[in-house]
């Protein structure tokens, strides 16, 4: 017997070893799958993205009944919340990071990465993803999102809690992603001005501030009925062409502003918001929610150039505007609001083209 026991010591031995390995094996395989598991799977149950920078600039994107929201107030801009959407559905691993220039990555994103948490809705119970039950909002991922390796080929992350950085790319795209983790909430804005069919408009008032004659409202009677009064004596037009009218409101569908003027210095925007408006466009829809735009004039030049200002161009391009009720300054173009910016003379009945 006791020439038997040592056999089955080593045995024993060799067998609990093998053990340790396989399970060292399985609990390193298991714990880097979690380290690089940076996808959602199911995009349709994301509540809520934070992302915010080492700084103070943050901003949450949350979703609602009625679409997407910025920090609880502001419309989220769906196109961009789609791509956001589309990226995490399609991160894969290109690669970690290696072992040489791991600590390096990982010390420059302590600097510059932003964090970003996921909240989606998950199961308390959920059996085989076949029964699921007792839905609630969980934290779901929180990583960092840094720059990008030498050969812009993928994003460097890392995982909170996680040893291993790596680099991550899109499914069918070459590039990198960091750009589209923006911690500025005005990246996330919808820019849209006016969204309103032509069956909701109920009245549409345009003014001109330099040719007040020029200045016009537009009420609806009526499905196919509209009065077209100039302002400046209250004239109705007896007679105006119906296809440029009904072209006109239908252009109020779809209107935005090219972009957010929030960095521009205070003295210069008090000045232009102080100085005579452009337009000024009036929008009341059929529940009576009211929508406005006032335009100014939009100088080509800086301050620093020193001639009179009476001989800085004007830019022909583009206007600063006060939309939101005023509570946003931005930058809208000529190009968009043409359409919509027509004189009075415009409508009358044989009126040339403008």
């Amino acid at each position: 017997m006791k020439k038997n026991r040592l056999p089955l010591l080593l045995l024993s031995l060799l067998l609990l070893i093998t053990a340790l390995l396989f399970w060292n094996k399985q609990y390193t395989s298991t714990q880097q799958q979690k380290d690089a598991d940076f996808a959602v799977i199911d995009t349709a149950a994301v509540t809520k993205i934070f992302i915010a920078d080492l700084d103070t600039t943050q901003v949450l994107l949350e979703r609602s009944s009625s679409g997407w929201i910025v920090d609880g107030e502001h419309r989220a801009s769906q196109a961009k919340i789609d791509v956001m959407l589309n990226t995490m559905l399609k991160l894969r691993v290109r690669a970690p990071v290696s072992k040489a220039s791991h600590d390096n990555v990982v010390s420059r994103m302590a600097g510059i990465a932003v964090k970003v948490e996921v909240y989606e809705i998950v199961p308390r119970i959920n059996l085989f993803d076949r029964v699921k039950l007792f839905p609630r909002e969980k934290l779901s991922k929180v990583y960092y999102v840094g720059d990008v390796p030498k050969d812009n080929l993928g994003t460097f992350m890392l995982k909170e809690g996680a040893k291993t950085a790596y680099i991550m790319y899109l499914t069918g795209f070459k590039g990198f992603v960091m750009s589209r983790y923006t911690p500025n909430p005005e990246d996330w804005r919808d820019h849209t001005i006016f969204s309103t069919r032509l069956n909701d408009i109920e009245s549409v008032k345009v003014e001109f501030n330099e040719e007040p004659w020029q200045s016009y409202r537009i009420d609806r009677i009526n499905r196919l009925q509209y009065r077209l009064t100039r302002l400046a004596d209250q004239h109705v037009y007896a007679a105006y062409d119906t296809l440029r009218l009904l072209n006109f409101l239908t252009s109020f569908s779809d209107l935005r502003f090219e972009a957010f003027l929030t960095d521009m210095p205070s003295p210069k925007k008090d000045s232009v918001i102080e100085s005579p408006f452009l337009h000024r466009i009036t929008l009341v829809d059929n529940q009576g929610d009211t929508t406005a735009i006032t335009t100014f004039t939009k100088k080509k030049f800086a301050e620093h150039l020193d001639i009179p200002e009476m001989l800085i161009p004007v830019d022909l391009d583009r206007m600063y505007a006060l939309v939101n009720n005023n509570r946003d300054f931005v930058l809208v173009q000529y190009f968009v609001f043409d359409k919509v910016l027509r004189p009075a003379l415009y409508f009358e009945p044989g009126a040339p083209e403008f």
